[in-house]
């Protein structure tokens, strides 16, 4: 009955707001500026989410690059803070990474040295600035440290090095942990549990714990900040993690701690990199005070129960919780929907990597389902987005092909399948919510850039760049830093992207590849930065 409430209040006010015509929405401003601070320089979190935002006509302003926080070295916090009071003036809102402004960055927020002295001094920071600033909605989103998945994940400076021997037993320990609480552990794995606290070294355990204790504490302090409203909103995301893990552990308990917080205030999901997609599109629909309709449609088989590796929850979950924080609303039914997401998942609900044997261009068990339930949505004139998330870190090969060989690739609203598969369906959400404002250019270079990444360099080049920068001079073999074989990295990598798109993206009129090339700001092949 409440949620029927508040669907009929959502919908009444949707009544009387104005609304905007794509040319007014997109005739840029003086009075338009939004203030963004992601969470590092990646290309994915900062350029690119910059980007959608700017195909509105929004005057998006991102610090200077010596501030923010990169694979190498940390951010500039007190630099960041001093920054946003001078860029204040005039803002319409300020979208501001909380691991940036607390600690330097996401690589910063996992191997800082900082006091918890420092960290509450700089959360407070947040309530400085609404105090100063009462007229400027601060969207806030932070992540919830992730979870060691493998002995490599703490390696090449992404984590304490102290962790490198334990990381097999901090990934199991935290998981029998997580599991004993839930009253879902056996009495074996209760043993292993204990055993497993005695074999972890002392030190390292300690360091870890504090650490993890240390961004609970922000956490749950810019939640008592969120209920005294000192922020617009609040976005939480659990790095990297597993349904049973720490950062599962911690989500529980935050979620119980911010259980009286209104969901139109505050969520948790699963994921980082995505999370400013998401609050600046929230912030951009609350500047025009629209709640767009979403429907969501999955893949036959598991569906919205699949729960993605590097996600703590079922992908269903994870959505739901991520429409309200874009600032949409969910309908069951597409007729209605401004946006009408589909889902790629694989029927038995495995996640694949997109650079495994298995991801080839042979149609699995739910390619062809999936696509003519696109093609349905298409032909019916729906605006229709494509999460790809069978694979992480890369298309799906055989839904690629097939989009392209039913020419459907560019009917499209809009396309996402890079990283982990919540990273993949926030950003790709908050683009869709807001690709109803943009030209049809506008939509095409922003999907062409994802099927470049995504399917082109993501699932196809960088295996095979990764066999050629083996053997060249100066590449590290054991770090993975590009280091003396950047430039070759690049050069070969933008012919190799080059090839690819000939053969496999028919370019809308308009569009051109002529001056397509790539660079790898993250020393690493990892992620690359496209021009065209």
């Amino acid at each position: 009955m409440k949620k029927t409430r508040m669907l009929l209040a959502i919908i009444l006010g949707l009544i009387i707001l104005p609304s905007l015509t794509p040319a007014e929405a997109t005739a840029p401003t003086q009075d338009r500026k939004i203030i963004f601070i992601p969470i590092d320089n990646r290309p994915i979190t900062c350029k690119e989410t910059r980007a959608v935002a700017e195909k509105l006509g929004y005057d998006v302003i991102v610090p200077p690059e010596d501030l923010l926080g990169t694979r190498e070295h940390y951010g500039n916090p007190d630099g960041l803070w001093n920054w946003l009071q001078e860029n204040a003036p005039g803002a319409r809102a300020a979208v501001v990474s909380t691991d940036a402004m607390l600690y330097g960055g996401l690589v910063a927020s996992r191997n800082h040295e900082l006091s918890q002295e420092t960290i509450s001094t700089r959360v407070e920071r947040f309530r400085n600035f609404h105090e100063e600033h009462p007229r400027l909605p601060l969207y806030a989103f932070g992540t919830i440290l992730r979870t060691l998945l493998t002995a490599n994940h703490s390696g090449s400076g992404m984590e304490p090095a102290i962790y490198q021997q334990n990381a097999l037993k901090i990934r199991d320990f935290s998981m029998l942990r997580d599991k004993t609480e839930m009253g879902q552990a056996t009495k074996k794995e209760q043993r292993q549990l204990a055993k497993l606290e005695q074999e972890i070294a002392p030190a390292v355990m300690e360091d870890w714990t504090h650490r993890h204790n240390l961004n609970y504490t922000a956490n749950k302090a810019l939640m008592d900040l969120t209920a005294q409203d000192q922020l617009a909103f609040l976005f939480l995301g659990g790095d990297d993690g597993a349904f049973y893990s720490q950062t599962h552990y911690e989500t529980r308990h935050l979620q119980e701690y911010g259980k009286k917080l209104p969901q139109t205030k505050f969520q948790i999901s699963s994921g980082a990199d995505e999370l400013g997609m998401v609050m600046l599109c929230r912030a951009i629909l609350d500047d025009k005070r629209d709640i767009p309709f979403v429907y969501t449609a999955y893949n036959i088989g598991k569906g919205r129960d699949t729960i993605p590796s590097y996600c703590n929850e079922k992908i269903g979950d994870d959505l739901d919780h991520t429409i309200i924080a874009a600032g949409g609303i969910q309908i069951p039914a597409p007729e209605r929907a401004e946006l009408v997401m589909t889902i790629n998942t694989n029927p038995d609900g495995r996640t694949g990597d997109a650079t495994s044997p298995a991801n080839t261009i042979t149609p699995r068990k739910g390619t062809m389902p999936f696509v003519r339930m696109v093609k349905d949505f298409i032909d019916k004139g729906y605006p229709v987005a494509v999460a790809d998330i069978a694979y992480g870190n890369g298309a799906d090969k055989a839904l690629m092909d097939q989009l392209h060989k039913a020419d459907l690739q560019f009917k499209l609203q809009a396309y996402g399948g890079w990283n982990t598969a919540t990273n993949t369906t926030g950003f790709l959400l908050g683009t869709g919510l807001l690709s109803k404002w943009m030209d049809k250019k506008s939509t095409e270079e922003l999907m062409l850039t994802r099927y470049l990444d995504e399917w082109g360099y993501q699932a196809n080049v960088r295996q095979r760049l990764g066999g050629a920068v083996w053997s060249q001079p100066g590449y590290n073999r054991t770090t993975g830093n590009l280091d003396g074989a950047r430039d070759f990295a690049a050069q070969q990598g933008t012919e190799w992207l080059k090839e690819f798109a000939q053969e496999n993206i028919t370019l809308p009129a308009g569009l051109s590849l002529d001056h397509l090339y790539i660079t790898h700001p993250w020393n690493r092949m990892f992620e690359c930065a496209i021009f065209f």
